[in-house]
């Protein structure tokens, strides 16, 4: 999948799943749980033990899954996901020379920050998406709407203590997307292989996204643009 196309599925799918596994087994499983229930997304994290083969093998194993990789740090674990089959690369920190490589191998990057000096930073070098982590910790839905209003333009992804009280929250306060963990894929769900339980979460998770949406939209069009026209200038 091309890069506008991935930047276009994170957009309309507005989660990001971080699966946190130990074998291929369990990252197809997770994976396949969470497509059913309709976020064809995942992010699996470099601080997995084998996380690139979790990345080779679900590339190839489920083809309507977009992989991306998580905790990317520096460019030669970026060439090392890229290669396995990655669709995108994202990390809890701003690092220049990742966010150069990707825009030279057109491949979908969301480098992470917190401060809105970060923010700006990691938009301007050339990333498609901005991650705000931690978000929960410092101050949440609040600190998102926040930078939402002073910096619209960038796509912000919420990352970082977000479940299913919040979810709804940081989209209608500007979040472009959220990221989500063990909240939407349980350790114990995958381990005892409960995907109706993982199935559900994702579910519910789309939406509560896709209502928030539909909350903004029913909001612009509620909103009344009104034209003024000037007053003639009195003739003397």
């Amino acid at each position: 999948m091309k890069k506008d196309e991935v930047c276009a599925l994170i957009r309309k799918v507005a989660i990001i799943p971080a699966i946190r596994v130990s074998s291929g087994d369990d990252a197809h499983f997770a994976a396949e749980a969470v497509t059913r229930g309709g976020i064809p997304v995942v992010e699996i994290s470099m601080a997995v033990s084998g996380a690139v083969d979790l990345i080779s093998h679900l590339a190839r194993s489920n083809p309507k899954v977009i992989v991306g990789a998580g905790t990317v740090l520096d460019v030669k674990t970026a060439r090392l996901c890229l290669d396995a089959g990655a669709s995108f690369l994202t990390s809890p920190s701003f690092n220049q020379t990742v966010v150069e490589f990707a825009a030279k191998e057109n491949i979908t990057i969301l480098p992470g920050a917190l401060t809105p000096t970060e923010i700006v930073t990691a938009w301007s070098a050339g990333a498609d998406f901005v991650k705000v982590f931690p978000c929960a910790q410092v101050g949440g839905v609040k600190y998102i709407k926040a930078l939402h209003a002073s910096l619209p333009q960038i796509p912000l992804v919420a990352a970082g203590g977000v479940d299913q009280h919040t979810a709804a929250s940081y989209i209608l306060s500007g979040a472009a997307a959220i990221g989500v963990g063990t909240e939407l894929i349980p350790i114990e769900a995958i381990e005892r292989r409960q995907s109706e339980r993982v199935l559900e979460l994702a579910r519910r998770f789309a939406r509560l996204v896709k209502e928030a949406r539909e909350q903004i939209e029913e909001w612009q069009r509620s909103v009344v643009i009104k034209t003024y026209t000037p007053a003639e200038k009195c003739e003397t």
